[in-house]
């Protein structure tokens, strides 16, 4: 008989804020409750449960008979209830005083739910900085589970991660337990034998050890492939059996026992890091080809081994960098926690801050802000629960802070922290974001009723798993295999739908073409935008009055060698939903015309939905948002999503060409390859002709109508989920 062993199997459970509910629904039926159903069979066997607070609130309202029993569970010892951040953010992601707040507030809900003391909790995506520990510490927490792979980057052997060793920050300490790669990959993809051979070698060179398995408790059912060989062909009933037939060696544990049972193997620091796969999504996308092509040759060389555990991938905080989306949702995310800061520093205290501190804190949920396997950050739906759940923070502390019925103000700052002024244009129904840093654009445009953002669009990029979808291999061998082995296409020809974009996907991006460009050849991207003005730096005044606001942009710049001068203007007036934009160019060649056009983007809005669809200033339908469509000489078109309940206007003082298209990504998740609708594009355009001074305008009209919703009252979550 093997020397005795224990182990600790930690499951985390989560599905984001915002996330459909049939997939919470089918979540629960292929793995929470059927793991419960064989958990519970087996007396002998305990587990450390996490479950996220967004999912938990779902369970709690909508399969309250799960939660009771994991609650009998718990008071009969079986189960001990990891605590964690509320809702699940990165913790690198949010300041502090989120960090502790959440924490603390999950942790008094779930003891006054179970009955039973939190002692550790789950760290989001096992994402580490050594500043943590002190706020895990402040918060009450004891204990957390990290990667095996976290300790090694601070030079451990595997030797020295026989238990769970202390970390320390300003004087604060911390548990911290290793978990096994090995395991997470032999759970639940290898055969239960050999989980017992893995845990009998274990014990054999280092008697007593801790074993950690922490990992998705989708695993366990939910990933593709994995009910039938967790359930239905009785993987997990073998596994169980095996522990239970050995539990005269194996001793299955809970952390607080093995804390309370065994003294810390020793004292560590750890770096910044995360589990292995995902330093290496956060690389850019050319250091990460690199990366997987060195460690493609270098896996049979007999040194890998070795030299792997001083290999590290990148800092998951530049997942910002990777993704610009990521990072207009942080400095808008920071905005709001600013806010809320401010207002109980003044004083404020009370149920309308609390509900803003809880959409705030669901509004720091991070499967949106980052991508991986998982869809992440290409999926709209997550990215629209982030803005609906941050704009609805933000209308409750206008109110906290007694707003007037209606208003206007035009605030200039540094809100996206590259040490370049952005400007913010707000009334009592829009938000309006520009950054006259990069082309004075239009990035995010809040429509307060319905907590939406219509620019949470997506700028196609390369990624490095593009390789496979042009290589067009069918991976799919009919076997269980983990996430990160699978290669399923999910729709016929996706190496044909890749492209990538040469300017932001966001709104008053201004553009130049050709004079013969033409629809198709703009979005093959055949037609090459011309000039400096897309991406350029504008010169930005702001102009105040009580009842109207308005930021001024202007740049000089340079299209086909021709020297021109760019102004546009956009107002804002107090308790309308219209935002005026008036353009300018002067210095035009008197001897030729140029086609200018000013390219707009519309989020969460989405194709191929009969009540989501185009029409002309006469109220007639022009086809459903994924149409093309090549608009000659029109002063308006409009966009509706009865759904949403929006009516998005759009009318110009002058005939006008109008190009319309859906922007479209190919991306990798769980399930495969997908393509998804992340926008649809209207570009008005013109064939320009200066005056005798040299000079051309424009102006366009966009209003915003959102009677529709008043007739929908599902609407605001239709905000949360298209």
């Amino acid at each position: 008989m093997p020397d005795s062993v224990r182990l600790i199997l930690a499951l985390h459970n989560h599905q984001p804020t915002g996330n459909f509910d049939y997939v919470f629904s089918q979540a629960y039926e292929d793995s929470y409750r059927p793991f419960l159903d064989l958990l519970s069979r087996y007396e002998s066997l305990k587990i450390a449960l996490h479950t996220s607070g967004s999912l938990m609130e779902w369970l709690e309202a909508n399969r309250p008979e799960y939660v009771d029993r994991l609650a009998e569970l718990v008071a009969a010892g079986r189960i001990e209830i990891l605590g964690g951040a509320f809702y699940e953010p990165i913790l690198a992601m949010i300041p502090a005083r989120d960090r502790i707040g959440q924490i603390r507030r999950y942790t008094q809900w779930l003891e006054s739910r179970f009955g039973a003391q939190v002692r550790g909790m789950w760290m989001p995506e096992r994402v580490w900085e050594q500043s943590f520990a002190g706020d895990l510490a402040e918060a009450g927490i004891e204990y957390t589970i990290l990667d095996d792979f976290h300790f090694k980057n601070a030079g451990l052997t595997d030797a020295e991660l026989t238990g769970h060793l202390i970390t320390e920050d300003e004087g604060l300490t911390l548990s911290v337990f290793p978990g096994s790669e090995r395991l997470r990959y032999l759970i639940p993809f290898g055969a239960p034998e050999q989980i017992i051979e893995h845990l009998a070698e274990v014990s054999r060179r280092h008697p007593n050890a801790v074993a950690v398995f922490g990992d998705d408790g989708e695993k366990f059912g939910t990933w593709p492939e994995t009910h039938k060989h967790v359930y239905d062909d009785g993987w997990l009933e073998r596994f169980f059996g095996a522990l239970a037939e050995n539990q005269n060696w194996i001793n299955v544990t809970t952390p607080s026992e093995a804390i309370d049972n065994l003294p810390p193997v020793g004292k560590v620091y750890l770096p910044d890091s995360s589990y292995r796969e995902m330093t290496e999504w956060a690389l850019p996308v050319e250091q990460l080809v690199e990366y997987e092509r060195i460690a493609h040759e270098m896996k049979d060389d007999p040194r890998w081994a070795t030299l792997q555990r001083f290999v590290r991938g990148g800092f998951w905080r530049n997942f910002r960098i990777k993704y610009p989306e990521a990072d207009e949702m942080y400095a808008r995310m920071m905005m709001v926690s600013r806010r809320l800061k401010e207002a109980v520093e003044l004083g404020g205290a009370g149920k309308i801050l609390d509900q803003a501190r809880a959409e705030l804190y669901r509004g720091q949920c991070n499967c949106g802000y980052w991508h991986g396997a998982f869809g992440g950050i290409y999926l709209p739906h997550l990215r629209n629960a982030v803005y609906r759940n941050l704009i609805a923070a933000d209308n409750l502390l206008d109110q906290a802070a007694g707003r007037p019925e209606n208003w206007v103000e035009a605030v200039t700052g540094d809100f996206n922290f590259d040490a370049r002024q952005e400007v913010r244009l707000a009334n009592d129904k829009l938000v309006a974001l520009i950054d006259p840093g990069r082309g004075g654009m239009l990035y995010e445009l809040d429509v307060r009723k319905i907590k939406h953002n219509l620019l949470a669009a997506f700028t196609r990029k390369p990624e490095a798993y593009h390789r496979k979808v042009l290589a067009g291999a069918e991976g799919d061998n009919g076997q269980c295999e983990s996430i990160h082995d699978r290669v399923i296409f999910k729709q016929d020809d996706l190496d044909k739908r890749l492209q990538y974009d040469d300017h932001p996907r966001k709104s008053l991006v201004d553009l130049f073409y050709e004079n013969d460009a033409t629809l198709d050849a703009v979005v093959s991207g055949e037609a090459v935008a011309q000039g400096d003005f897309a991406r350029g730096r504008y010169e930005a005044r702001v102009r105040r009055n009580p009842e109207r606001i308005q930021v001024q942009l202007s740049r000089e710049g340079t299209v086909f060698d021709v020297p021109i001068r760019i102004t546009k203007a956009l107002t804002l007036d107090a308790g309308r939903t219209t935002l005026e934009i008036a353009y300018m160019l002067e210095n035009l060649p008197q001897d030729r015309s140029l086609h200018f056009a000013v390219e707009l983007n519309f989020a969460g809005m989405p194709a191929g939905h009969i009540d989501r669809y185009f029409h002309d200033g006469d109220g007639e339908q022009l086809g459903q948002l994924g149409v093309k469509l090549d608009l000659i000489d029109v002063k308006q078109l409009a966009l509706t999503d009865e759904y949403l309940g929006i009516d998005v206007g759009l009318s110009t003082s002058r005939p006008t060409h109008f190009w319309t298209f859906p922007v479209e990504t190919v991306s990798q998740s769980e399930g495969g390859f997908e393509l998804i609708h992340q926008s649809v594009a209207v570009i008005p355009h013109w064939h320009v002709e200066a005056d005798a001074a040299g000079r051309w305008g424009v102006t366009l009209r966009m209003t915003l109508d959102t009677s529709r919703s008043e007739n929908h009252p599902e609407a605001e979550v239709a905000a949360a989920t298209v």
